[in-house]
């Protein structure tokens, strides 16, 4: 004979042993042990269970509950058969797995890895967003105004031609020769720089080329000249600004996705952003102590080229001890098994994405949370820089500024991110959209303000200790930081929870769309802005107070679709809300035992299932209906 189990149900065989249930003898004495117990009345057990188990009952006014899993072990299983009909069931709560503060040593030994390579990345991306800045608006023949020409016409399409190769190295080299194909050349380069590009740019460089060409164009190409002028420091920054997008976006959190399960990553995840900001702060006070260096080398020293020497070659370092953490994952750790049937996510081009934005308002909605928040922060911190340069001419300086920025801004997010899930609770996901568009606004009214009315409000500022243009560029400081705190801490976790109650097609399609169009546009959206501005305006100062009136639209813009964003979010999370109540009380199994002689009656929703006993033992009976009595649930 065979006895079925099954979650929340025990279906018995058609022709049983004669067994008398009642409530000394039922199920709840039976199976109510700590160890290993025998389940009377079955020759044997399916062992197709394997380690999912079933679940114990607990016998409370004929409605049995579950407690907790019980797993089926074949071997006694079949030993037990041959005894005389006798399974038996082992607890599998009683888990020996080594724990270390709770947290199975197994699942340690991919979190701490995976953390310290994320230190590691991240710790290496501050020390170079803080260097590529440093480099090509401080050098010589070039400004701030540099910045939006390299986004559009050197950075965008160095990325598009990255994701290409990428693409196509991905299918002929495994995911271990992938990682270090990708890695190396960067840790190679910066390396290199530091020790050789660096200290031989007067001789790379085509310096008198560069200023025949802006003399018969005009100072209006300052900007795009300053490209050629300086080409080795533009590469040193498209460079920087991809290993943010391949070495943090592609290489470690694939790497992370592929050897975490689901449970650890709801779990362990929040966590890597509170220590990337951990390695914010101290990489900050790296930038600023490499940057003070000058202070102790003699005259005719070259200290930023010192400096520059000492941050290259920790970042080489750092780049190796992450190839070194992931070598050692691979070979020590055991990867997760995963189904094999997963939804592909739809491959869509830029005009099939379009078109899907366009023709849904949720989406829509969405990708202007994205667009606007690319254009706007441009706008200012391109704006920013060129007064940080004004302040700080020198490439020390401005570097030791820098490092304190990347510091102020890592307390300030990891700040944020400790108040998030405080605002979630109380205020829910309109207000937490709202913050960083309102933060972005207040701060960049008094940021333009100051450049465009420094000259009557000089002599209040005076009394500060300060000039107008100190308070320009420490507002503006103020401003970026509160700014990049809010965007990680709200404004990311916001844009992702906001596809958690679309269906699967739409949920794939969106992402997918934003991903193709959103994000390249709202990066380069605020830097095709500043190109007209300039061209038109012929500097980036004549063309402040326009730039200030288009932030006020744009953020503006902003804030609309993200109150239409939370009316339609919020509705829909009722509506799933509903939906899921209403499946779970279709779906309600309710087991009720009745004990009416030797008869026993299973209800499970609306229907009873009965298997009828006969007093006679061994002799095969035909199955009984019995009727029982519905209890108040």
């Amino acid at each position: 004979m065979e006895a079925v189990l099954t979650k929340g149900l025990l279906s018995l065989p058609l022709n049983p042993k004669t067994r008398v249930f009642n409530q000394q003898n039922g199920l709840r004495n039976r199976l109510n042990i700590e160890k290993t117990r025998a389940l009377n009345g079955f020759s044997s057990l399916s062992c197709g269970i394997g380690g999912e188990g079933f679940q114990k009952f607990q016998a409370i006014n004929g409605v049995y509950k579950k407690e907790r899993k019980l797993k089926v072990s074949c071997s006694a299983a079949s030993a037990a058969a041959a005894d005389g009909g006798a399974g038996y069931i082992e607890d599998v709560n009683n888990n020996n797995t080594p724990k270390l503060l709770g947290v199975e040593i197994a699942t340690l030994k991919k979190i701490i890895p995976l953390g310290l390579m994320f230190f590691c990345i991240l710790f290496n991306y501050t020390i170079l967003r803080d260097t590529k800045d440093v480099l090509v608006v401080t050098a010589k023949g070039s400004s701030a105004e540099i910045i939006p020409f390299l986004k559009t016409w050197v950075n965008l399409p160095m990325a598009i031609g990255f994701m290409v190769l990428y693409t196509k190295l991905s299918n002929v080299l495994s995911k271990q020769a992938l990682f270090y194909t990708v890695m190396v050349p960067f840790i190679a380069f910066f390396g290199a720089f530091g020790f050789v590009l660096y200290p031989l740019s007067n001789v790379f460089h085509p310096t008198a080329l560069a200023d025949k060409l802006l003399a018969s164009l005009g100072p209006s190409f300052l900007g795009p000249v300053a490209i050629l002028r300086i080409w080795s420091f533009c590469l040193f920054y498209v460079m920087a600004e991809l290993w943010g997008s391949v070495v943090v976006s592609v290489l470690f959190w694939g790497f992370a996705n592929q050897i975490t399960t689901v449970d650890e990553a709801k779990k362990f995840y929040p966590l890597f952003g509170l220590g990337a900001n951990v390695a914010l702060i101290f990489s900050g006070r790296t930038v600023k102590y490499f940057s003070n260096l000058r202070k102790n080398l003699g005259p005719g020293v070259d200290g930023w080229a010192v400096s520059l020497k000492g941050m290259m070659t920790i970042v080489v370092c750092m780049g190796l001890a992450i190839c070194g953490i992931y070598w050692w994952v691979n070979t020590f750790v055991p990867l997760p098994t995963r189904s094999s049937k997963k939804k592909a996510k739809p491959k869509m081009g830029t005009m099939e994405s379009i078109k899907f934005l366009v023709s849904s308002r949720y989406i829509r909605d969405l990708a202007t949370l994205v667009v606007a928040y690319g254009i706007s922060i441009n706008l200012v911190e391109v704006t920013w820089k060129s007064k940080l340069k004004a302040q700080f001419p020198s490439p020390n300086e401005y570097s030791a500024f820098m490092g304190d920025f990347s510091t102020a801004t890592g307390i300030a997010t990891f700040s944020m991110m400790l108040l998030s899930q405080w605002i979630f609770n109380k205020y829910g996901w309109g207000v937490a959209a709202k913050i960083t568009p309102t933060v972005l606004l207040l701060t960049g009214v008094g940021f333009f303000s100051l450049i465009l009315f420094g000259g009557p409000v000089a002599p209040l500022i005076g009394q500060l200790g300060m000039t107008p243009l100190l308070a320009a560029v420490y507002v503006g400081a103020l401003q970026n930081i509160f700014s990049k705190s809010a965007k990680y801490s709200l404004f990311d976790p916001c844009k992702e929870m906001a596809y958690i109650p679309l269906d699967e097609e739409t949920k794939l399609k969106g992402k997918a769309a934003i991903d193709v169009v959103c994000n390249p546009l709202g990066k380069s959206g605020g830097a095709l802005i500043q190109q007209f501005m300039i061209l038109t305006f012929g500097s980036l100062a004549n063309s402040t107070p326009y730039l200030g009136g288009i932030l006020l639209i744009i953020v503006l813009a902003w804030l609309g679709a993200a109150k239409s964003l939370d009316t339609q979010f919020t509705a829909l999370r009722r509506e799933e809300e509903l939906e899921k109540e209403m499946e779970e009380r279709a779906n309600v199994k309710i087991p009720v035992v009745s004990q009416e002689g030797t008869t026993l009656s299973v209800e499970v929703g609306n229907g009873t299932l009965a298997n009828g006993m006969s007093s006679s033992g061994g002799d095969k009976s035909s199955n009984s209906s019995s009727e029982s009595t519905n209890p108040r649930i």
